[in-house]
């Protein structure tokens, strides 16, 4: 299973005040608040972090079909940075979800995998042409063959990323 999130990070300057009074207790974990608050750059650390549970939520909302805003019950921990790419984990309940995470200046884009050896599968698809909802979630359908693969569609501001494995 696979799940995708981008942040513009231009538009959540121009439309999220992340510093606003209870914001990160309404989003955030204690230890994921900690997180942001003993960063470099608590701003980036906040969208990081948002970045990874909408990915993770993606994959957990394919597997369970629950639907619903609850980002404090998705933890993420175990952070290593790799290549210029991040990568940690997400957990929900039992189950725990792989996230990696390409900072730029202008975005902040996650890839979330329920194993780890899946990051090597994915296809970055350039259009939404052989997209098709199945009870809500996209699916690649493979043209010839109607072979369907899990996708996973993300956008922001000027940024979108459609994925599938």
């Amino acid at each position: 299973m696979i799940g995708n999130d981008i942040v513009d990070l231009a538009l959540t300057r121009k439309e999220s005040n992340w510093k606003r009074k209870g914001f990160l207790n309404k989003i955030f974990t204690k230890k994921e608040q900690m997180l942001i608050l003993n960063s470099g750059n608590p701003e980036i650390m906040v969208w990081n972090l948002w970045s990874r549970k909408e990915a993770a939520y993606k994959i957990y909302n394919r597997q369970t079909l629950i639907r619903g805003y609850f980002p404090l019950q998705l933890e993420c921990f175990n952070f290593e940075n790799s290549n210029g790419l991040s990568f940690g984990k997400v957990q929900i309940e039992d189950k725990v979800y792989y996230t990696k995470t390409e900072i730029s200046s202008q975005y902040i884009y996650t890839i979330a995998v329920d194993n780890s050896k899946y990051f090597d599968k994915i296809k970055t698809l350039e259009n939404r042409k052989n997209i098709k909802k199945i009870n809500g979630i996209p699916s690649y359908i493979e043209k010839d063959s109607l072979y369907t693969e899990p996708a996973s569609i993300s956008h922001h501001g000027i940024f979108e990323r459609i994925i599938s494995i």
